[in-house]
């Protein structure tokens, strides 16, 4: 059977269960967890960078879910508005702990050359050249709003017309956001590796250091 004949029984399945949850099913509900329960996790986590208040959110974000299920309408996929919600649950959390949250209107200071390329295209320099713990370190340095669109985009895949519904602004802004989130990436990861280089140095000459000593005291 081809994907697209699968992909039918599929939503089909989905839009039953999310039905009968509307009519307060709990069978059905817990269905609709546990196919989301690892996706809407995963996102908390790369949002917070904390397994333990990832966690806590992906609880609060499926008892909201719980709470709102009646609201949804079938006017966007169930999955874009479930992450709009689990997105809005992160970003209040983030606020209320007083996280630095950027303004949309935030001006780029950044001494870099321009990005010869249109907003929202793959960043090689970031996809490239940076192994995965050293970018997962350099995210959760970002701010609440930048890091909602860098996830949203480059690591969960998502539209720039899909991030706007998500995130309620307009699809200039997602790119714009995206484009600035990547240029404070890539600032941060070359001030760590210069630190690096630098730690690296002061290492070996310290070495060094001790094995003149040592060859002088022969």
């Amino acid at each position: 059977m081809s994907p697209l004949k699968d992909a039918a029984p599929k939503a089909a399945s989905e839009a039953q269960l999310i039905a009968r949850a509307q009519r307060g099913d709990e069978a059905a509900f817990e269905e609709l967890f546990n196919a989301h329960k690892r996706r809407v996790y995963s996102l908390c986590l790369r949002m917070t960078a904390d397994p333990a208040e990832a966690e806590d959110l992906a609880q609060e974000a499926f008892l909201q879910l719980f709470r709102k299920i009646g609201t949804f309408r079938g006017e966007s996929a169930f999955s874009t508005w479930l992450h709009r919600l689990v997105v809005n649950v992160v970003l209040m959390h983030l606020r209320k702990k007083g996280l630095q949250q950027v303004p949309l209107d935030d001006l780029d200071t950044s001494q870099e050359e321009p990005v010869r390329r249109e907003y929202g295209d793959e960043d090689r320099r970031l996809t490239g050249s940076v192994d995965r713990v050293s970018l997962e370190r350099a995210i959760a340095q970002l701010p609440p709003g930048y890091r909602a669109v860098f996830v949203l985009h480059d690591v969960e895949g998502y539209e720039h017309n899909e991030i706007a519904q998500i995130m309620n602004y307009s699809i200039g802004n997602s790119k714009s956001q995206l484009h600035k989130a990547r240029l404070k990436l890539r600032e941060w990861l070359r001030q760590t590796s210069r630190r690096g280089d630098a730690t690296a140095g002061s290492a070996s000459s310290a070495h060094e250091g001790t094995r003149v000593v040592s060859e002088e005291t022969k």
